[in-house]
């Protein structure tokens, strides 16, 4: 694995899907080490974080990677039959933490989330109460709103965001044509949805947005520079969703990394990273 750690691989089973579970060894020299449970991005599977899971470790953490529902490891393979959106993405969160449980009992627990990650686990947190989670981390995340934008780039993501859904919508499964690989149209329309009005859609009858205001769970909030798709301000826009929460707000830049940035290369440049969620953690209130 290019001198990253083995992780052991595991699986979750929820709701006709089966979740796959990346486990990495303990941190070297670590008792009890706060646990970071990751969150991909959209179509980026698991195994792509292996440098980061190695930077976390060498920063004092254990780390958890979970595939996205239909993604990697994960089933089911996205197709027409396959309707799932927001609100199993949320609770596939809060099945994997059941899960780990026996792992995570006495230890700081993080949930960390990059882009559709992200979102996943802040519903979870907004829609389960996330009693099982002390720290949220958020990198790249944001609500893409064609509004919120920089500039004039807002103007090519409505119709691109939307003629995203229209195809997925149409094709009964969106096959992943140069973005965000092959997605369920329930995950589509419910991200185009945040992306043409600024707002969670309802989920399973709940005002989401009123929701995510009421979430308390101390956040770290990290956007990276030369992000392509969540520039800093659209992660501005979700922060100041959190009204109740309290945020530390981090923007990850070029010169700290020393090295190009852009949504997904940060990963392969994340020590930097790592040492501030590693600080995150340390500041989080002992169970």
């Amino acid at each position: 694995m290019n001198g990253d750690p083995e992780y052991a691989q595991e699986f979750v089973d929820v709701d006709g899907a089966r979740l796959g579970v990346q486990i990495y060894p303990e941190p070297a020299g670590v008792t009890g080490a706060p646990v970071v449970v990751i969150w991909p991005a959209m179509g980026v599977r698991a195994r792509y974080y292996r440098p980061f899971a190695a930077a976390l470790r060498a920063v004092g953490l254990a780390v958890v990677v979970a595939d996205l529902r239909g993604t990697g490891t994960s089933t089911p393979a996205p197709s027409r039959a396959d309707r799932h959106g927001y609100p199993e993405l949320a609770d596939d969160v809060g099945a994997v933490l059941a899960a780990l449980k026996p792992r995570l009992d006495g230890r700081t627990r993080l949930l960390l989330g990059h882009s559709l990650g992200g979102q996943a686990a802040l519903l979870h947190l907004a829609l389960d109460g996330g009693d099982a989670v002390d720290g949220l981390a958020l990198i790249a995340v944001g609500i893409p709103y064609w509004r919120s934008y920089p500039g004039r780039r807002g103007l090519g993501v409505l119709p691109s965001t939307q003629g995203i859904a229209a195809t997925a919508a149409l094709l009964g499964v969106w096959p992943g044509w140069g973005f965000g690989g092959r997605q369920a149209r329930g995950v589509i329309r419910d991200w185009a949805y945040t992306a043409r009005t600024g707002r969670f859609p309802r989920l399973n009858g709940t005002d989401t947005e009123a929701a995510v205001r009421a979430v308390r769970h101390p956040v770290l909030a990290i956007s990276v520079d030369d992000d392509q798709y969540t520039p800093h301000e659209i992660m501005d826009h979700l922060c100041a969703k959190l009204t109740a929460a309290p945020v530390t707000r981090e923007r990850y830049t070029v010169a700290q990394a020393g090295a190009a940035l852009d949504h997904f290369t940060w990963v392969r440049a994340g020590a930097p990273v790592a040492r501030l969620i590693a600080g995150f953690a340390a500041d989080l209130p002992p169970r």
